[in-house]
């Protein structure tokens, strides 16, 4: 049987688009042929089979469900990336609009959202507050959650915590980069950890070491295509495709097998988003 790959997160919905996230849209229209057809089909051509369609607000979160509704083997996230957080925070209209997409077809999760202290773009209350609500969105619906955590873990996990108690919540911090106790704590929660191109041109010691810590069995590959090509394509568009040249990258520092990474990283993904391949 041949390899094959799950991209988990990735924001392909906008190629080829004049509408999504501006700074993605841009990037994608950077490529020959950005279509999402001819981004599926490389994709498919490097044993990457499925991917995760992921949303930073309401329009491109319309846009993921749009792209993925007649795409066999490719789902959609939902969600209010926390720069995004300020447009939402006391629109009842705007957040009613926003929950409605849970219950549409192929949504498998709620993000990318949380908190991002880097650049705050939207103030930390806000970004508080919307992470909060979908947290309780994700809950209602019993569907996992997709974790955008940058320089915020010291008020992450409180938030985190406390829902988590109440009820337990599934999710994967997408494009994790964090010290090793803070991945040794989200183990401890049951969250995965999604780990892309970043891992392939990270100078980091500590992150280099922290990647080969990661229990297999909760590890996700991804590429946040378009952003983060990993060596040796940096200066490229990042693509699914990209996500073979992360896993045998995983492959080697960490001393397992590609097929060993594709298998379990496949599975970790269905398991978490409840999705199973169909044959095309």
């Amino acid at each position: 049987m041949a390899v094959e790959f799950f991209d988990s997160h990735c924001h392909v919905q906008s190629a080829g688009l004049g509408a999504g996230e501006r700074a993605t849209r841009e990037r994608w229209a950077k490529l020959a042929d950005p279509s999402g057809d001819a981004i599926i089909a490389r994709a498919h051509a490097a044993g990457v089979a499925r991917m995760l369609c992921v949303g930073c607000d309401a329009a491109d979160s319309e846009l993921a469900i749009d792209f993925v509704k007649n795409r066999e083997n490719c789902w959609a996230s939902i969600g209010i990336h926390p720069h995004e957080s300020q447009h939402y925070v006391g629109n009842e209209q705007r957040l009613a609009a926003f929950a409605a997409l849970a219950a549409r077809p192929k949504v498998v999760a709620v993000g990318e959202c949380g908190l991002d202290y880097f650049y705050t773009h939207s103030p930390k209350e806000a970004q508080v507050e919307i992470l909060r609500f979908q947290i309780e969105l994700a809950q209602r619906h019993d569907l996992p959650m997709v974790f955008h955590v940058r320089e915020a873990f010291d008020d992450f996990w409180p938030i985190f915590e406390d829902h988590h108690a109440k009820r337990p919540i599934r999710g994967v911090l997408h494009s994790f980069t964090d010290s090793q106790a803070n991945l040794e704590r989200a183990v401890k929660h049951g969250l995965y950890i999604g780990v892309n191109g970043i891992a392939t041109f990270t100078k980091s010691d500590a992150q280099q070491a922290m990647y080969r810590a990661i229990p297999l069995g909760h590890l996700l590959l991804e590429t946040d295509a378009p952003f983060l090509t990993p060596h040796p394509e940096r200066g490229t568009i990042c693509e699914p495709y990209h996500t073979r040249i992360v896993a045998e990258f995983l492959a080697q520092q960490r001393g397992e097998s590609v097929e060993q990474i594709a298998a379990a990283t496949t599975q970790n993904a269905q398991q978490l988003f409840r999705v199973w391949r169909k044959e095309l």
